[in-house]
């Protein structure tokens, strides 16, 4: 089993984006790894594994338009079963 089940991605849409803050406040308030968050201030791409993906969902959402979101199971796909 993985350590953090859930790949996480989505995109941002939105005004005075900070890609920099946004990676700050996921490593002090998320658990998980292999984070990615780039983009613009109108734009950013998020990759995250977590346990906890609905929490990325809801804090996403308050920087702005979320959309193209995709959570993946990484331990049903470790065992061959759709994601």
């Amino acid at each position: 089993m993985e350590e953090f089940r859930y790949d996480t991605q989505l995109l941002i849409e939105g005004e005075g984006l900070d890609e920099d803050a946004i990676n700050d406040y996921f490593r002090e308030n998320f658990k998980g790894d292999c984070l990615l968050a780039v983009g613009d201030e109108e734009l950013i791409k998020i990759h995250f594994h977590t346990n906890e993906p609905w929490d990325v969902l809801k804090y996403c959402r308050t920087l702005g338009e979320i959309f193209d979101i995709v959570v993946e199971d990484m331990d049903r796909q470790s065992r061959g079963l759709k994601g």
